[in-house]
């Protein structure tokens, strides 16, 4: 995977990084072109033999009158190349993205295929507003940046489910995170979209540092449980 610099991002991810009385936001916003890099290659053949061997533990534990297409996902049957390509475009970007992490052990049913961008959207918007940080999504533009640079009318959009074996955001204090990923097959392009809230209390990492105002935090003035930062619901 490629990362793409796209600098109207810069000053988005700038501001989804802030705090509340609450919680400490960490959010980012990175795109990605499906270029197959060295890496990835080894990547692939993993996932191609541990399906193979998926497939042979199948054949041998199943009737006659099943087949492959038994073995589905969120991204289709598994016996199609351009399912298992999704999978593996998508564990590839974890992986760019969280580079001290191996994602290649990750399942596909750990992604839910989301039935609605725009379910999507006003998942996103309703947290970032319940933060009192409303104005990411309107004064700088945030979904028509996000649309120019992919496209979503094109995308299939998956959000990612992880184990403890396999969440990059269990650190210390780890309080909510959601993790999207916009993929539009034709650009061959991915959008990871990802927001953490960690506790007050909780240790910075070093590559962590906080942004915003006293004037940001004071706008929240009691403590909620994460469903309160966002309305509507949203299979994750």
């Amino acid at each position: 995977m490629k990362f793409l610099e796209v600098a109207a991002l810069d000053h988005i991810n700038s501001a989804l990084v802030f705090d509340t009385p609450e919680c400490k936001v960490f959010g980012r916003i990175e795109p990605y072109s499906c270029k197959v890099a060295g890496a990835d290659k080894k990547l692939y053949k993993y996932l191609e033999g541990r399906y193979n061997e998926e497939i042979s533990n199948f054949s041998s534990s199943v009737s006659p009158e099943n087949n492959l297409n038994d073995i589905i996902s969120p991204f289709g049957p598994m016996n199609q190349t351009s399912t298992r390509r999704t999978l593996f475009n998508l564990i590839a970007t974890l992986n760019a993205s969280y580079p001290d992490y191996d994602f290649s052990d990750v399942k596909p049913e750990q992604f839910v295929k989301q039935p609605s961008i725009s379910n999507v959207c006003n998942y996103i918007n309703n947290t970032l507003f319940n933060l009192q940080h409303g104005w990411i999504v309107t004064d700088l533009n945030l979904w028509k940046i996000v649309d120019d640079i992919i496209d979503l009318e094109e995308c299939d959009v998956y959000s990612f489910d992880p184990d403890m074996d396999s969440d990059p955001n269990t650190e210390e204090g780890a309080i909510w995170s959601f993790n999207f990923f916009f993929y539009n097959k034709k650009m061959k392009r991915i959008l990871y979209f990802t927001v953490r809230g960690l506790s007050v209390n909780a240790p910075l990492q070093e590559d962590e540092s906080l942004s915003g105002s006293s004037s940001d935090s004071e706008l929240i003035s009691r403590a909620m449980p994460y469903e309160e930062y966002v309305m509507g619901d949203i299979e994750m």
